[in-house]
């Protein structure tokens, strides 16, 4: 009990901190950075389509790292990369990763974190969301996911995070985000006389929701997209296995505007779906469709809940079933077809799980077992979609953590179904002590290895 007393009461400390009037005050500078579409950075040079996926095409070095575009985080150095990677049609394509370096790095240790971005306009992509200034209303769950990435800097890893929507913001298209994810951490081991990452470090996959799409497509592709990448493990929390279950099961919920989010980011991935799209559209609504386009989750969210996505097609529910549509979703939209992951797996889901029915990812792991991979399945039976986010957390912090220690993973697969995550004393310890490192860093704390996550884990003990 004792645990999830301080726990509850540190992350409802965390929130009023983030949510806070005051925020703005802790930092006077007032400059806000440009968005991607106006930021000559993000403009790929002459040529670089000749490159191979992964080369540094330019780099920048950034003071203005921040929690929630308002709070200025201490590291050691932020950085961004622009990089060439490919799309989701196999055409030459320049994407972002930011690359945060806490004090007292290990150098030889690189955690790739995908966030759940879950939008389809680039004002809401990470490169801007993490800087200063940037528009709060931008972030989506990056706030959120923030006290999970600082848990990750804490222990001293570097942290690189991935745009791997790309420029085009082509949400929901596996294989953009999986091959953008892969070709993010080529270039972040071989950014060395940039960022001072070693070449031989050892690297981990981590990502949530929308994050655990582009970790586990990344996941697939490694054998045949990146065959020279070894890593030594991946953590993927509320997966997404089947896009056109999530469309099905979220429409007229409270997260409808997830669908309408993900057709669009289709669209702008596939241009023959965006042909489609704008044939089938109702004239008199075609604009309110098309909103994600210049905004982000929080507002996507809010305009489409509840909504009947199909009724905005002319053709009703029928719109999915069109040959175009079917064959982008049996494409990109499908895990499980595209290759077995190499490096062991920690898989954790919410069996109530409201945005992805947790069956889809049975399936998955029962398949990808199937198929030699190694996977620890841990089934949370009173978590949700957005409460498993956080809860968690704890074993897939204590699963990067060991692999990164060399301690084997375990051989074969294992399911394990629980009443909370929170109940094995090592998650909650791992939870906690990400919580209070958190709320350090946001108390302007430098972000770096140190001796107090491990002290104060023994607090919610």
């Amino acid at each position: 009990m004792k645990s999830f007393t301080a726990i509850a009461a540190c992350a409802f400390f965390l929130f009023q901190l983030s949510t806070s009037s005051a925020i703005p005050t802790l930092h006077k500078r007032v400059i806000s950075p440009p968005l991607p579409q106006d930021d000559p950075f993000h403009i790929a040079p002459s040529g670089y389509e000749a490159s191979a996926p992964g080369t540094i095409l330019r780099s920048r070095t950034l003071d203005d790292f921040s929690f929630s575009g308002s709070i200025p985080l201490q590291v050691q150095a932020a950085y961004q990369l622009l990089f060439r990677t490919t799309d989701s049609t196999g055409n030459p394509q320049a994407a972002i990763s930011t690359i945060i370096v806490p004090e007292n790095a290990n150098m030889s240790r690189l955690l790739s974190y995908q966030t759940a971005e879950d939008a389809a306009w680039d004002g809401c992509a990470p490169s801007y969301t993490l800087r200063l200034h940037s528009d709060p209303d931008n972030g989506g769950s990056l706030a959120g996911e923030l006290l999970l990435i600082i848990a990750a800097l804490n222990e001293g890893y570097v942290v690189s995070i991935p745009d791997y929507e790309g420029p085009e913001s082509a949400y929901s298209s596996g294989i953009q985000a999986g091959q953008a994810t892969l070709d993010s951490v080529r270039a972040a081991l071989t950014s060395g006389s940039i960022t001072n990452v070693s070449s031989a470090a050892e690297y981990q996959m981590w990502g949530y929701s929308g994050g655990s799409l582009a970790s586990e497509w990344a996941a697939e592709l490694q054998p045949t997209y990146a065959p020279e990448l070894h890593f030594i493990g991946t953590v993927l929390g509320g997966l997404i296995p089947n896009v056109q279950n999530v469309l099905n099961t979220i429409n007229k919920g409270l997260f409808a505007g997830l669908a309408a989010t993900g057709i669009n980011g289709l669209a702008n991935g596939y241009p023959e779906l965006q042909t489609y799209l704008d044939q089938h559209l109702i004239p008199s609504t075609s604009a309110a469709f098309k909103k994600p386009l210049t905004q982000c989750l929080g507002d996507d969210t809010s305009q489409f809940v509840f909504k009947d996505i199909y009724k905005f097609f002319d053709n009703g529910k029928d719109f999915v079933n069109a040959p175009v549509v079917q064959t982008v979703l049996n494409e990109t939209g499908i895990m499980g077809r595209h290759g077995t992951p190499q490096m062991p797996l920690f898989i954790y889901k919410a069996v109530a799980d409201e945005v992805s029915p947790v069956a889809d990812t049975d399936a998955l792991v029962k398949q990808l077992c199937s198929q030699g991979a190694r996977i620890q399945y841990t089934r949370d039976l009173i978590g949700e979609h957005v409460t498993e986010a956080i809860t968690g957390s704890g074993d897939a912090l204590n699963f990067i953590k060991a692999r990164f220690n060399g301690v084997p993973a375990p051989n074969g697969c294992k399911t394990n179904t629980v009443i909370t995550d929170l109940a094995d004393v090592g998650a909650a310890a791992g939870l906690g002590s990400a919580l209070v490192g958190a709320l350090l860093a946001l108390l302007q704390i430098p972000i770096g290895a140190s001796e107090l996550p491990s002290v104060i884990g023994s607090f919610f003990l």
